[in-house]
């Protein structure tokens, strides 16, 4: 019977994150474990649900005649998601986003108030995304060149509950044809790479 090693170290708990927006077409931080700079804008908390990434795959199959099973099996569409609850809602960024708005609108006025208006037409917001996992040493980043919010949950405003907007983001390809990248570090991988 073979010896079945196990790290612990090799695994990731999402225990804590972090998500930054940023203009479409900003770079990637160079630094992975610094605080990513301007035009970098942190969404701040995020709920204890904490982030789900989804791959959403439609695909068509191909049986030959005389055959009960398909031969071949075709990708037809592939669609990277992120979603999480922004809980800092008076942060400007969340603000913005949330109402498909730039973060300048949002300047508050002589008297400090803050007013906007809802467009009736939704135009494209896409923006440059960064996501972080962290679980202690181990972190996990996924860095997204085209990515707008395409689902909006539904806002509550109830006591004893924390007023959340819920997200689904959306990937697009980048000019290279790329969704998502990632990068992640384990310091135990070394050790176990064979």
């Amino acid at each position: 019977m073979p010896t079945i090693y196990r790290d612990a170290q090799l695994a990731l708990v999402g225990t804590n994150g972090g998500v930054w927006v940023a203009p479409l077409g900003t770079a990637q931080p160079q630094d992975p474990q610094a605080q990513p700079p301007a035009p970098w804008l942190a969404i701040g908390a995020i709920s204890q649900d904490g982030l789900t990434n989804g791959v959403e795959e439609d695909t068509e199959q191909f049986t030959p005649w005389g055959l009960t099973s398909p031969f071949r099996t075709v990708v037809t569409s592939s669609v990277r998601t992120f979603s999480f609850t922004a809980w800092e809602i008076n942060r400007p960024i969340v603000r913005a986003l949330q109402n498909r708005l730039d973060v300048s609108d949002l300047t508050p006025g002589m008297d400090g108030v803050i007013t906007f208006a809802e467009s009736g037409t939704a135009e494209p917001d896409r923006r440059t995304w960064l996501i972080d996992v962290y679980d202690g040493e181990v972190w996990e980043r996924f860095y997204i060149p085209e990515g707008e919010i395409t689902g909006r949950g539904e806002v509550t405003f109830q006591q004893g509950e924390m007023v959340g907007y819920e997200w689904t983001i959306s990937t697009y390809p980048d000019s290279a044809g790329n969704l998502v990248y990632h990068s992640y570090y384990a310091p135990e991988v070394e050790d176990h790479s064979s």
